[in-house]
């Protein structure tokens, strides 16, 4: 077989680039809808009966990214929303991972990815609303008894400062990506319709590849070297709500290279197409199980992995990315973490047990 080591990394790093351009569109549309409804989410006092939370909640979770979660912990910790409610926007999540099924490229059948995105919102906002039902009926955790008083310093844009990473990751780099995601929009909205933009083609490639290298590159100085790296930012602010998400997106797309550069590795060069697809078909309950461990990890980079792997593998099966989207939590479990250890904690445990349960119902229904 005659490997071409630099090809593979240019074909990956633009396949994730174009997966990257509707990801930057989700990212910042959610943003900026988060941005204008900010007042009337800060005066709900509690989101109806107690009994319609976890409906609620489901409902809030299937929104795409982790914004919803995020929100909803919030409300968790200010009481204003019950257990129950809190546990099902966990189930119903699909974090960064959704925003890799609803892109397109080369490598992603566009419908085939909305149809996998639609039956894994279904069962998770009916899997969702089902257990958060019966946490709240049975009385488990009927309080949130640890409410920590600690104050997560915001994203502060008004501070000045000239370290390199503060004005790379504020300034130059939150710039150049939007930049970036502003010239891909147009493609990346064709291409839910099948189509593109043919004279913009070549062009369309390099930026794509160049959008991976930036957000990895990106994505390592937030990581390393940047001190206001915090899941709670403030929504006061319109900068504040788009740099959250331009680190987002970068944080997204480098998992997406890492995943599909793994994943196309093993399969196409390590074990090959057809050894592979074998594997696949021939222990689902085994994978299933692998699936629901990497989703349960803590962040987005587990449901990230198994969406990747999802679009690549022909013969991956709808019933271990149902258990993966169900065992995530999003980052929304950070701020839990912070507040509540305890609660963080057992929605992640809970969640990993009715992601392998419904995982195992979905294999014997035929998914």
């Amino acid at each position: 077989m005659d490997f071409n080591i630099w090809s593979f990394i240019i074909d990956n790093l633009e396949a994730a680039g174009a997966i990257g351009g509707y990801v930057s569109l989700s990212i910042i549309g959610f943003a900026l809808i988060s941005y204008a409804t900010r007042n009337k989410r800060r005066s709900v006092s509690q989101i109806g009966p107690t009994w319609a939370h976890p409906v609620v909640g489901a409902l809030m979770g299937a929104i795409p990214g982790c914004g919803a979660t995020i929100v909803v912990a919030s409300m968790y910790k200010n009481n204003k929303i019950s257990f129950g409610g809190l546990f099902a926007t966990f189930i119903s999540t699909l974090g960064e991972g959704s925003f890799v099924l609803l892109g397109a490229s080369d490598e992603a059948d566009v419908a085939g990815n909305l149809k996998a995105y639609m039956t894994i919102t279904i069962f998770g906002v009916v899997a969702g609303i089902i257990f958060g039902l019966f946490a709240d009926i049975s009385g488990f955790r009927l309080k949130n008894e640890t409410i920590s008083n600690k104050v997560v310093a915001d994203i502060n844009l008004n501070t000045p400062s000239d370290s390199f990473s503060e004005i790379f990751i504020e300034q130059i780099g939150f710039y150049i990506i939007i930049g970036m995601a502003i010239f891909l929009a147009p493609g990346s909205i064709m291409a839910l319709w099948g189509s593109g933009i043919d004279s913009l083609s070549n062009p369309t490639f390099w930026v794509s590849v160049a959008l991976t290298v930036f957000c990895i590159f990106y994505f390592a100085v937030n990581k390393f070297l940047y001190k206001h790296n915090d899941c709670c930012h403030s929504d006061e602010d319109l900068k504040s709500s788009l740099l959250h998400a331009v680190i987002d997106v970068a944080m997204v797309i480098t998992y997406v290279f890492i995943g599909l550069f793994i994943a196309n590795y093993i399969i196409d060069v390590l074990v090959g197409a057809e050894t592979f697809d074998k594997w696949m078909t021939s222990s689902p309950y085994v994978v299933v199980l692998l699936a629901a461990i990497i989703g349960v990890l803590p962040g987005c980079g587990g449901m990230i992995s198994v969406a990747v792997a999802f679009i690549t593998i022909s013969n991956f099966p709808m019933a271990a990315l149902i258990a993966a989207a169900i065992a995530t939590s999003g980052d929304g479990i950070f701020p839990l973490l912070a507040e509540n250890k305890k609660d963080g904690i057992i929605v992640s445990v809970m969640g990993f047990v009715v992601a392998l349960f419904v995982g195992y119902v979905a294999l014997m229904l035929g998914f």
